[in-house]
């Protein structure tokens, strides 16, 4: 599968997430420990926001432990709030357009996990996305396709509802086709004010997914540890495993679970997907 982080808090170089953790998604790029593949070395991506309304977007289709230009941006480029992603494809092709986080207008959007039996279900999935949205459509991925179908969904108003319609729609799109266990994900979306998460499957058993405890509390668990005072009160993070082995700094995303970070804060609500005709 793949591995990623989302950051939000006062705003931090990128190498300090991406290279300097303990077991950071550099390292995980080659040595995952909880996910399905212990490489994922088939391109990568970050997403940040700084001085115009867009996010920046840098992807490559090399490794990220083998790109020099990742290390010479990671140690320039400072953001409040990150996206970063490195990819082990299920078997779409290893091309720039395929590389996450994907990108529309000011929100970016990340995907761990597949979509079973996609190639069955591509043609009338995507008959489904808004044909206002279609034709930005770069790659070939199952990730970027329910992108767009949560888009069609609402994505920009109401991002837990469009995620949960678009589940609903690929699990009856699945059942209708014949198509077991057709969903498997962990998810990231951000307009640039606020984070959400979602962990899920359907057949449970989701791809990890953990968040930061709060940071305060940590720093008087451990007083002498320099990294924790060099973050912000609001720091958060979502990643899909640790990045690093300090006690209590963080907690597992129960399955079938939304994440919503905003201000400095998390909240924890069930996700539930939403069939079409739950909709009406």
């Amino acid at each position: 599968m793949c591995r990623w982080l989302a950051y939000s808090g006062s705003p931090v170089l990128l190498e300090d997430l991406l290279y300097k953790p303990q077991h950071s998604l550099v390292v995980q790029s080659l040595h995952s420990q909880l996910g399905a593949e212990t490489t994922n070395g088939d391109g990568f991506g970050v997403g940040w926001y700084g001085a115009r309304n867009t996010p920046g977007v840098f992807r490559s289709t090399e490794p990220a432990w083998n790109d020099r230009n990742l290390r010479e941006v990671a140690g320039q480029v400072a953001s409040p709030r990150v996206f970063a992603h490195v990819r082990a494809s299920t078997g779409s092709p290893v091309q720039l357009t395929n590389c996450h986080p994907f990108r529309h207008g000011n929100w970016l959007w990340m995907h761990n996990g597949f979509i079973n039996g996609f190639a069955t279900m591509k043609r009338d999935l995507a008959l489904t996305v808004d044909p206002a949205y279609f034709a930005e459509i770069e790659g070939t991925t199952d990730s970027e396709m329910m992108l767009f179908l949560a888009l069609t969904f609402g994505l920009e108003e109401d991002p837990p509802a469009a995620v949960a319609r678009t589940v609903g729609l690929i699990e009856e799109t699945a059942r209708r086709l014949g198509v077991p266990h057709p969903m498997q994900m962990s998810v990231a979306t951000t307009d640039g004010a606020t984070t959400w998460a979602f962990r899920y499957a359907s057949e449970g058993k989701p791809r990890s997914l953990f968040h930061s405890t709060d940071v305060s509390t940590l720093r008087h668990q451990y007083p002498d540890n320099p990294v924790l005072h060099e973050l912000s009160d609001d720091a958060r993070l979502v990643v899909s495993e640790p990045l690093g082995d300090l006690q209590g700094a963080w907690r597992e995303v129960p399955e079938s679970t939304c994440v919503v970070i905003r201000s400095g804060s998390e909240e924890l609500v069930p996700f539930v997907p939403l069939t079409m005709r739950g909709a009406d």
